[in-house]
């Protein structure tokens, strides 16, 4: 007669965290974090001997210093006499406005070269393939240096655009005029354009030395939620869509829901425009924009675009011609098939080498100091930098806010792609 036992269990041995696989992974992992905190350990020390060897310390209280340096270009209040920290944010801020506009700018020109290069029309199609190849296929900076020097050496200077009074009596035009009904300002100098003036508004406080405005916190939130409301109206109507075969007229309503309110609290709030008037030797009033910002942003606009417009034309090509093919059978028109057939589908395909693109306008940014753009590299990594001798400070700083820009962006696209990737029923 045989009796089954239990085989004995065997104690756990040291010899197991390298012969057996259920705990090498572990050890591995350990060995390889240990060595890295090792590795970080000696470069802090080997950095702070270093420093001591110099009669150098390891703090930030440079930011708190007076800056002593103008910045033309600016969101927030700002004067030489502001400390190194606030000109940090303000080349903070500089550097975001530049990457949204290149964002929002080139992902428009991308998709519209990339749909148009995939054209059976010969001639357009060859127009947008020669587009790609030569703004990729030449370095960022020669664009940017290139923009700039137009913008500075074609448009006129101010002193082109008086009216003096032996021109009016002669009948006489200026050699040069403004644009979009007088009301917009290009000169050798810059830009200047209406800039928005309120009768009555909110008010507001400051937090640590930045502003916050009650009248433009409202604003956007009024948009949000005008933004919100629209796309409950259009769930709404594809629910009905969906129970009855038939979808109803939605698109006076999204119009009246995206405008009245918030023109109806600009409105409340007395809004009007002041415009940009020579005086002296230069424009006064309206908004100020650099060369050196419109530069900036043309050439990473339509530097990066030729990448998008790649990534577009693949994400379309993965999408099968049966696609086309059915909604064409069902009488769908080209272009409605496009943006309700193919590019829903072949979102999936672009946001993921469209999140590097983002990042990669983002860091391009730097590339402003160039035309002296002073973005976060021309303050913080530029001027404070040579003044206060922090080397080891400044370049930890924008390591640090780069990697969070970046991390940030991939973040809010990656919640994007999940949310656009085909679901499964």
């Amino acid at each position: 007669m045989t009796v089954v036992i239990d085989a004995p269990k065997q104690s756990f041995r040291l010899s197991q965290l390298i012969y057996d696989t259920r705990y090498r992974s572990y050890t591995i992992q350990v060995i390889v974090l240990l060595l890295v905190v090792a590795a970080l350990i000696w470069l802090a020390n080997n950095t702070v001997q270093n420093l001591a060897a110099r009669d150098k310390d390891f703090n930030f209280g440079f930011l708190f210093n007076r800056a002593g340096y103008d910045i033309d270009q600016q969101l927030i209040p700002y004067t030489n006499d502001s400390t190194h920290g606030r000109a940090l944010v303000i080349g903070l801020l500089n550097t975001l406005v530049v990457a949204f506009f290149g964002c929002v700018f080139a992902t428009i020109l991308g998709v519209i070269v990339g749909i148009l290069r995939l054209s059976k029309n010969w001639l357009v199609a060859r127009l947008m393939t020669v587009y790609i190849e030569v703004f990729r296929n030449v370095p960022l900076l020669l664009w940017i240096i290139l923009a700039f020097v137009i913008l500075g050496e074609t448009r006129p200077g101010p002193k082109e655009f008086k009216v003096t009074d032996e021109m009016v009596a002669a009948g006489e035009a200026p050699a040069a005029s403004m644009w979009m009904w007088d009301s917009v300002a290009v000169t050798n100098r810059g830009s200047n354009i209406p800039g928005p003036l309120l009768d009555r508004p909110l008010g507001g406080f400051d937090v640590a030395g930045v502003p916050i405005n009650f009248s433009v916190l409202a604003t956007i939130v009024v948009i949000v939620g005008s933004v919100l409301a629209n796309r409950a109206l259009r769930a709404r109507a594809k629910a009905i869509q969906e129970a009855t075969g038939q979808r109803p007229t939605t698109w006076w309503q999204s119009i009246l829901i995206l405008l009245v309110p918030v023109a109806a609290l600009l409105l409340a709030m007395g809004l009007h425009f002041e415009f940009p008037v020579l005086k002296g030797f230069n424009f006064q009033g309206g908004i100020a924009i650099a060369h050196s910002f419109t530069a900036l942003v043309i050439a990473l606009t339509v530097y990066s675009a030729t990448y998008i417009a790649e990534s577009v034309r693949a994400g379309i090509m993965a999408i099968s011609r049966g696609q086309s093919e059915a909604a064409f059978a069902l009488g769908l028109r080209p272009g409605r098939t496009m943006s309700l057939v193919i590019l829903p589908q072949a979102l999936r395909v672009i946001v993921p080498p469209m999140i590097s693109q983002y990042l990669n306008i983002t860091k391009n940014t730097t590339l402003g100091m160039a035309i002296s753009y002073l973005d976060l590299k021309g303050t913080l990594g530029g001027i404070t930098l040579n003044q206060t001798g922090r080397e080891l400070e400044c370049m930890l700083l924008m390591m640090l806010i780069y990697l969070s820009l970046s991390l940030m962006i991939s973040a809010v696209m990656n919640v994007y792609n999940r949310s656009v990737k085909l679901k499964e029923r």
